[in-house]
């Protein structure tokens, strides 16, 4: 079971034996992936797939790994690039498929099957437990505050953001409402998430109550102002 399905040239037999493997397998981590993952049902489908498609491609480079991995790489670096950015969880989803898609296009199906459903085990189990998460670890957030022009916005905030932040990070200014207003980006940190409301009302004192967003921080909406 741990030995390649392979023998010097791939037969028919031995492809159509790898490919059904890999696509069932994928299956089953696809569905084990959709109780912690929050994503598209797209999502699941797309890494049902990887393991047989990146198998696939390391078959048929006849057994150059490092050409095939290559490939497999340029080709998955060309995806993101051109796709939304997605989350640590389904970053990772992507790479164990990955993985065991070149155990499954080597021949070694049994290894595959373990690197999907072994590795998809554990990380069912560890994220159940709260390892990682601390009252004194709060997530980085973006802030968005809009203000009239007439406001100088060096420094307006400062006082409040001391009394509320862990941290603040100026990520750029917008002009808006055709030059009428200015939107200003921070990534914060809260000190305290509770207080989140009443550090919203102080920052609507300051600027004649517009628009104030705080979002979960990602590079592409920091990117966007």
């Amino acid at each position: 079971m741990f030995e390649s399905v392979y023998s010097v040239s791939v037969t028919a037999s031995e492809f159509f034996l790898m490919a059904a493997v890999a696509l069932v397998a994928g299956l089953i981590y696809a569905w084990i992936l959709s109780f912690r993952v929050r994503a598209q049902s797209r999502f699941f489908l797309v890494s049902a797939l990887v393991p047989f498609v990146v198998a696939f491609v390391i078959t048929f480079v006849k057994g150059n790994i490092g050409a095939g991995v290559a490939l497999g790489g340029g080709c998955f670096g060309l995806i993101r690039f051109r796709s939304a950015p997605g989350t640590a969880d389904e970053l990772i989803a992507v790479l164990i498929a990955m993985a065991a898609g070149v155990a499954f296009g080597m021949g070694y199906l049994g290894y595959g099957v373990i690197a999907l459903l072994g590795l998809s085990a554990l990380w069912f189990v560890f994220s159940s437990f709260d390892l990682f998460r601390h009252k004194s670890m709060t997530a980085d957030q973006l802030l968005r505050i809009t203000i009239p022009e007439t406001l100088e916005y060096n420094g307006v905030f400062d006082a409040i953001f001391a009394r509320y932040l862990r941290d603040a990070e100026s990520v750029g200014v917008k002009t808006t409402g055709m030059g009428s207003m200015f939107r200003l980006s921070y990534r914060v940190r809260m000190k305290d998430p509770a207080q989140e409301k009443a550090f919203l009302d102080e920052l609507r004192t300051r600027n004649g109550n517009l628009e104030i967003a705080l979002l979960p921080y990602f590079e592409s909406n920091a990117a966007q102002l």
